[in-house]
């Protein structure tokens, strides 16, 4: 009987004519859209039903679902017909080489979206704020984290592979879930939120530093050699280059880049052309050292002050909406309470001191940078995750021999306990007022009102869109915002509109220096409608023109 059905439903996924390699990449693909159906599906109602009735963000429920469904829990168990829907791998990463690529792809989304949300006056403010809280945080989880072995006898000394190992895991920071979070409480632009990011990038580029270091000197240890200190030094100064160099020419040719992009005259081309090339800057990232998601954020940013950031986002959002809890569930995924077990009580300390070390390391010199201590408090709560980017050192400790499962173990649980325990605290920590001493001071431009009034509300609702099409017609780009009142933002290289639809009041909030282009527009258009009202009195009569259009009817 299990025969019979197994040919019923197998065979046809797998033609018997076709050769043995096509039947392989059809049952890849078949085991990875069933992969993803269950993912898509579980994530986003456990994402739901944690916001609804949890009142927390939706990326804790995300986590939680991946933990349920993966390796090692339920996705482990054997389906009739199928087998086990995600079989653990015996590799440091326990999901098929297809779902974790399609969740880094996911992550360098995330991080291309959170440059466009970023701020850059205010991130280039706090930029030197950042590497003092990134590099604060690395030397306190480095020395630390090392250290801690010691008293449990998993290494002799700081310098031993598995201390200086574990020391490196604890300085990695991975931001995505950060950003998520301060996404959704729309503190991305925030001076802690900005800091926090200018933070994970030094802390990226020092993290690979470091790493350099320990695996170059585990494996002269091992081999009983000397240090190449020159090898070492050229993958950091590859590093810091690419980090600089990119930055700067991004935020330099950005407005270029945005004219040529223009010349195509479509949206959706315009926004596929720039993912793609922030996944090109990307992969870049990755040839040089650093992480993928940091040549996206870096991409990003470079974008956030042109005319086309508001278009991007829209054009983006349903592909985001669709990717970033696959990454989430995923990042749950790994999550193996198993590996846990032998070290379960140095895995709860070197947890706690991982968290220690970024709330102090990182709290204590935010607030040498003028930040208050709930500011600091954030900052620090804000680099605790540790997520992939751990899993990811952990890794190439594992696949080097460098250390073994038992602190592979450790460093799982590290990376779970930082990642679901951040969330919470992170959002607690942003209720309440300003974290920077003396108040957030916004860099405003002087700004002027333009208000007209019209006869009714449909009035308004007419004149208001043909005044959209006007600057449409100019090449402006109009994003409409999600409010309760009809409101407009109009962008054009620096010249920045806002238009509110009032019921019979139409307000243009405009910078006093771009004031003229706005009113120049307004008054063509006002002048076009003046003519066209002009034109209907030579029209028919509205009854001549009803009787000929009824003629016939009856």
């Amino acid at each position: 009987m299990m025969s019979f059905l197994n040919n019923l439903f197998l065979m046809p996924l797998a033609n018997s004519a076709a050769p043995a390699g096509t039947e392989n990449v059809t049952h890849m693909m078949t085991e990875l859209v069933l992969q993803l159906a269950v993912i898509i599906i579980v994530a986003r109602i456990g994402g739901y039903l944690f916001q609804k009735y949890l009142k927390g963000p939706s990326v804790l429920g995300e986590l939680l679902s991946g933990i349920i469904i993966g390796p090692y829990a339920l996705g482990s168990l054997n389906i009739p017909l199928w087998g086990p829907l995600f079989p653990p791998l015996d590799s440091s990463i326990p999901v098929s080489t297809e779902l974790y690529s399609l969740a880094i792809i996911a992550s360098i989304l995330l991080l291309f979206l959170s440059g466009l949300e970023t701020d850059l006056k205010t991130f280039m403010k706090y930029s030197v704020a950042g590497a003092v809280v990134g590099l604060g945080g690395l030397v306190f989880a480095f020395f630390l984290g090392a250290w801690i072995t010691i008293p449990f006898g998993i290494a002799d000394s700081i310098m031993d592979p598995q201390a200086l190992f574990l020391g490196t895991i604890a300085t990695a920071t991975s931001v995505g879930i950060t950003a998520r979070i301060l996404s959704e409480k729309r503190k991305m632009g925030s001076a802690e939120g900005v800091t926090i990011l200018a933070a994970a990038v030094f802390d990226d580029v020092a993290g690979i530093i470091v790493l350099a270091i320990v695996v170059g000197m585990s494996k002269v240890g091992a081999a009983g050699g000397a240090i190449n200190w020159s090898h070492i030094g050229f993958i950091a100064a590859k590093a810091v280059g690419f980090w600089i160099f990119f930055t700067v020419a991004g935020l330099l040719l950005a407005t270029r880049i945005t004219s040529v992009l223009k010349m195509f005259r479509s949206n959706e081309t315009i926004a596929a052309l720039c993912l793609g090339l922030a996944m090109l800057i990307a992969g870049l990232s990755e040839m040089a050292g650093l992480a993928m998601i940091i040549g996206a954020y870096i991409m990003g940013l470079a974008l956030s002050k042109t005319d086309i950031v508001n278009e991007l986002q829209e054009q983006l959002h349903g592909v985001y909406n669709l990717l970033i809890p696959v990454f989430f569930c995923v990042m749950g995924m790994m999550v193996n309470f198993g590996a846990m077990r032998s070290t379960l009580v140095f895995g709860l300390v070197y947890s706690s001191i991982a968290v220690l070390t970024k709330v102090l390391g990182c709290g204590l010199p935010a607030m040498l940078m003028k930040f208050t201590p709930r500011g600091a408090l954030r900052i620090g709560f804000g680099m605790v995750p540790r997520g992939e980017v751990a899993l990811i050192v952990a890794g190439i400790g594992v696949s080097s021999g460098l250390i073994g499962q038992d602190v592979f173990g450790v460093a799982i649980m590290m990376s779970m306990l930082t990642t679901v325990i951040a969330p919470p605290l992170l959002i607690k920590s942003f209720e309440g007022g300003s974290g920077v001493v003396g108040g957030s001071k916004e860099v405003k431009d002087d700004v002027m009102s333009i208000a007209l009034k019209f006869p009714s509300d449909s009035v308004a609702d007419f004149i208001c869109g043909r005044i959209l099409n006007a600057f449409r017609n100019e090449e402006f780009f109009v994003h409409g915002l999600h409010t309760d009142t009809p409101t407009y933002q109009i962008r054009k290289e620096e010249m920045t509109f806002t238009l509110i639809h009032d019921n019979e009041n139409i307000t243009i909030t405009t910078p006093v220096k771009y004031q003229l282009v706005a009113r120049m527009i307004i008054l063509e258009e006002i002048l076009t409608l003046q003519d066209l009202l002009e034109s209907v009195k030579d029209m028919k009569s509205p009854d001549s023109m009803g009787n000929e259009l009824m003629t016939g009817f009856f």
